[in-house]
């Protein structure tokens, strides 16, 4: 049996609202600096805690695109999108300060050009490269830490 290519397809949200999904499309943000790689990490708008950018699917645009809008709001990466999906992670959205919402977050990577200075969700989050290891030790969903634990970009056509 053999593998083929498809083009991702965008996504269509006419028939309901976004938010009846409850499946988001994640950003591992990378770059690769003296030969090895770093990830980005942002932090939430309401803990604090590091987490990578993430966010409801959007009318129009495949997973990737929609992670790379995500990942221009809340840290203002300029970049490329893959269409493949590294993995999966689940959490818990609070949304209004209502009980959390059951969420799966699919983390597509996006090969980093340049960090803006100025980008929509600016002063109301930290962003830092750390190694995929160190990374690992600061996300708290045991899934994302699996995810950037093993993240190889040389698996990657770029």
């Amino acid at each position: 049996m053999t593998l083929q290519s498809t083009k991702q397809l965008p996504i269509s949200l006419k028939s309901g609202r976004k938010t009846d999904v409850r499946s988001q499309f994640a950003a591992l943000c990378f770059r690769i600096r003296n030969d090895k790689p770093e990830v980005l990490l942002i932090t939430s708008r309401g803990s604090r805690r590091w987490i990578i950018p993430k966010g409801w699917p959007m009318h129009d645009k495949t997973p990737g695109e929609s992670a790379l809008q995500e990942a221009w709001e809340e840290a203002g990466v300029k970049g490329k999108a893959f269409e493949r999906c590294l993995g999966i992670y689940s959490y818990n959205k609070y949304i209004d300060g209502k009980k959390g919402l059951p969420c799966v977050a699919m983390v597509y990577p996006i090969k980093v050009k340049s960090l803006e200075e100025d980008f929509p969700e600016r002063g109301q989050r930290r962003r830092k490269w750390f190694t995929p290891k160190k990374a690992a030790a600061k996300v708290v969903e045991p899934e994302l830490k699996q995810i950037l634990k093993t993240f190889d970009p040389k698996l990657l056509k770029y």
